[in-house]
């Protein structure tokens, strides 16, 4: 989970004031003194700290009582517009192609992981439908280039580069009549252990000659509040458009990295939450704090489903359920569709409603092995037994587990799920939209909290 102590600790904050009989300024400075402790712990500068302390406590004694919102709602969304701000604000806007290639150029310390977020990156816009290039000017680390190409193939992207020669230069020279032909060019380059006079000089001369649109800067989120510096000191020589920062799962430093880097020029525009090529996300402050808090973040979990599943057939699937009339093989694509989003435990987080309630982890991995197990008995049955679940009778059911390698037990329970799901959204039907829309929209959202935009 992504800065999972900070996140426990934050939500820890919000169940005191929910459970608080009164909202007072006694009140506040307690949630205050334990806002402090949380983000100190987590590596965040002291004066960022004493910053948003002494601004929750002024808005909480001049802002005025928001129609609609209790007390302590109003609470916990001075502390979440607060956080929000904290890490960056509003989210950084996605680049312009106005003309082609547009060109990114990846740079940082050795051992930041720039190849795998090249790699990362490219996946990222490849699947938004741009034609996309990578290409390796990392001369100085051995293997680099073949490192790319491996992580190419692995998503289908073309990777340009060279194994002999040594002139990054001269590689990128040799390939830009090439490059032209793609949407989005992303340069990989060298590294050292610091960042000394002979790596300054090789990313000022390819920063001249690439002339890139956007220059983000790879971070490890471990490296906590150095950040600040690092980010300052590439921006002097490569005018750092943003920052990708690495290694958020689960380090304590994390909101370190993210905070220093939001009191530069260089916002914060991706994170890497995972070692898988899926496990990258445009960094949106907002949704990112909604998840820490338990108020789920809504815009992540839509821009996965879209990766996931295809427009209209979850609008059709939608329909379908609605009305009560799927079948396994809808089913089936359902729990294909939930596989591809990632592991419960994230996807958890981004639903209102059900980012705080602290499902315990074991429960989480049960439920994404037990959609694995699915997936192999889906595979077992028939077309016909997929379409019409209502024809799975004992030797099916005995038939359907020897070929699975699962037990009967295990084929009964999806066929038991599938009928009280069915059921379930029998209930719907006959509802209006209208109602539907109101009942969907109360589900996991405190009332009134419009203005959180979650």
């Amino acid at each position: 989970m992504v800065l999972e102590k900070l996140g426990e600790s934050l939500k820890s904050t919000l169940s005191k004031i929910k459970n608080a009989i009164f909202v007072d300024e006694k009140l506040i400075n307690e949630i205050v003194k334990e806002i402090q402790r949380s983000l100190i712990q987590s590596d965040i500068n002291i004066a960022l700290v004493q910053e948003i302390s002494q601004s929750i406590k002024k808005k909480f004694k001049e802002e005025k009582a928001i129609p609609g919102l209790s007390e302590k709602e109003r609470v916990i969304k001075i502390l979440y517009e607060e956080l929000s701000d904290l890490m960056g604000g509003e989210a950084a806007e996605e680049p312009k192609i106005e003309k082609k290639p547009l060109k990114i150029m990846l740079v940082g310390l050795f051992g930041s992981g720039k190849t795998t977020q090249a790699a990362k990156l490219g996946n990222y816009y490849a699947k938004r439908g741009y034609k996309v290039a990578l290409v390796s000017t990392d001369t100085w680390r051995p293997a680099a280039f073949e490192q790319l190409e491996q992580l190419g193939k692995k998503i289908s992207l073309p990777v340009f580069g060279s194994k002999k020669e040594k002139n990054p230069l001269k590689i990128y020279t040799d390939l830009e009549k090439q490059l032209k032909e793609f949407d989005i060019v992303i340069i990989d380059t060298a590294g050292r252990d610091a960042l000394s006079k002979e790596l300054i000089a090789e990313l000022d001369k390819l920063y001249k000659k690439i002339s890139p649109e956007e220059v983000l800067l790879v971070l490890s989120a471990d490296i906590g509040q150095s950040a600040e510096k690092q980010a300052r000191a590439f921006h002097e020589i490569t005018h750092v458009t943003g920052v990708i920062i690495t290694k958020l799962d689960g380090t304590a430093k994390g909101g370190g990295a993210l905070s220093a880097c939001s009191i530069t020029n260089a916002k914060v525009k991706f994170i890497g939450t995972g070692e898988k090529i899926n496990d990258f996300e445009r960094f949106n402050p907002k949704g990112f704090v909604g998840r820490m808090l338990g108020l789920g973040d809504i815009d992540a979990l839509l821009e996965k489903a879209k990766e996931s599943i295809d427009e209209e057939k979850a609008k059709d699937l939608g329909s379908k359920f609605l009305k009560g009339e799927y079948n396994l093989l809808d089913l089936y694509e359902q729990i294909e569709a939930m596989k591809k989003m990632g592991p419960l435990n994230k996807i958890i987080q981004m639903i209102p409603g059900l980012g705080g309630a602290n499902l315990p982890k074991e429960m989480l991995d049960l439920q994404d092995q037990k959609l694995d197990d699915w997936k192999i008995i889906f595979n077992s049955m028939t077309k016909e037994e997929l379409e019409s679940p209502e024809e799975l009778n004992i030797s099916r059911i005995r038939r359907i587990a020897e070929g699975s390698g699962r037990k009967e037990e295990d084929v009964r329970e999806i066929i038991k799920y599938y009928k009280k799901s069915k059921k379930l959204m029998k209930m719907f039907k006959g509802k209006s939209e209208k109602s539907l829309e109101k009942m969907m929209g109360n589900m996991g959202n405190m009332k009134g909290m419009k203005n959180l935009k979650l």
